[in-house]
């Protein structure tokens, strides 16, 4: 058997530079998933926290990439919040919004996140976005501090 090597990045978070792009649509819900992200970066020691808002989900992935281009962050957190209507609106906003982040993150090479919560109710949106481990804006967070320490390892 061949030697294996893990990489789990172990970069100083006290350097790391985050954004939070945050839809203040449904603010209770989205206003609790940043709070969940703060208390994560604020625990894993992250050295600087800048929040961006913007009207929905749907605008997001726009600010991310803008974000992650302008050389200002190591690492972008998207946390928002979408609840099944009567209408497909849903499913549309639902697909736009992972892919936009996923190609801004491809695209820039700057790890972004993925906290935008797709519910059917607004009692399962608040329930993930309660005080906690299980909160989404949480494990963006800390899956932004460990994604950025992991880049980080292979260079610019």
């Amino acid at each position: 058997m061949r030697d294996s090597v893990t990489i789990k990045g172990t970069g100083d978070p006290a350097a790391l530079r985050v954004v939070v792009v945050m839809s203040t649509y449904h603010r209770s819900v989205t206003e609790a998933l940043r709070e969940g992200a703060l208390a994560a970066l604020s625990e894993a020691g992250v050295g600087s926290v800048t929040v961006v808002e913007v009207a929905g989900a749907f605008e997001i992935p726009l600010v991310a990439r803008r974000v992650s281009e302008s050389g200002l962050c190591d690492a972008a957190i998207c946390l928002g919040c979408i609840i099944r209507g009567e209408t497909p609106h849903f499913d549309y906003i639902a697909s736009a919004v992972a892919h936009g982040i996923m190609t801004a993150s491809q695209a820039t090479g700057i790890p972004i996140t993925f906290g935008v919560l797709t519910t059917n109710t607004q009692e399962e949106a608040l329930a993930r976005a309660g005080d906690g481990p299980s909160n989404k804006g949480r494990e963006a967070a800390l899956a932004a501090v460990q994604l950025a320490n992991v880049v980080a390892t292979f260079g610019e």
